[in-house]
């Protein structure tokens, strides 16, 4: 099996649609999987325990980084940690699926280093910011202090992008979708 233990990693700055491509990915194709993350952050109303996260207490969290069961975890805002399980990752190559993740730019980086070749690193990004903001705003989840908050750290995120295996720009979905579907097959060929 070709893609045998491959990860696909996708990150941005918080808006750029990286979830929403993800997603329709993980529609698309049977043998991708998603890793769940864990985080401390609170649960909003549409998400799911152990669907969209696992939703940790901050104690927990911290008594789970020094167990060292994480490949990789960030505390992104002041109190608010996000990770990865290296048991979620094992779980879902038992499987024989090809790990899928959604994470912020640290933790995208951070994942590629641990997981070398066997890895491709995506970096969704839009036209500007003032897209960004517009999107974080039709959310209608986020309040004005958070969208300044991420707009900030998009701007420090969007430095990474040299980093990255891939730029795709999310302008068009369906056209970012078929961009990185050919570079998902590519990569997953060789």
């Amino acid at each position: 099996m070709p893609h045998s233990n491959k990860i696909i990693i996708f990150s941005a700055p918080s808006g750029a649609g990286k979830t929403t491509i993800v997603k329709k990915l993980l529609a698309q194709h049977s043998e991708f999987s998603f890793s769940v993350s864990a985080t401390t952050r609170p649960r909003r109303t549409h998400e799911e325990e152990g669907k969209d996260y696992y939703f940790l207490e901050l104690n927990d969290f911290e008594k789970r980084i020094e167990a060292g069961d994480f490949i990789e975890y960030e505390e992104v805002y002041q109190g608010m940690y996000y990770g990865t399980l290296k048991a979620e990752v094992a779980r879902l190559h038992a499987k024989g699926k090809v790990v899928i993740f959604d994470v912020d730019v640290v933790g995208g980086r951070s994942l590629k280093k641990y997981f070398g070749e066997k890895a491709l690193t995506v970096f969704v990004k839009v036209e500007s910011l003032a897209v960004l903001e517009e999107r974080l705003r039709l959310r209608q989840t986020e309040t004005p202090e958070t969208i300044a908050k991420r707009l900030a750290k998009a701007e420090e995120e969007m430095k990474h992008e040299p980093h990255f295996d891939f730029v795709l720009l999310n302008q068009n979905l369906d056209q970012a979708l078929e961009e990185v579907n050919l570079k998902i097959k590519a990569f997953l060929e060789k």
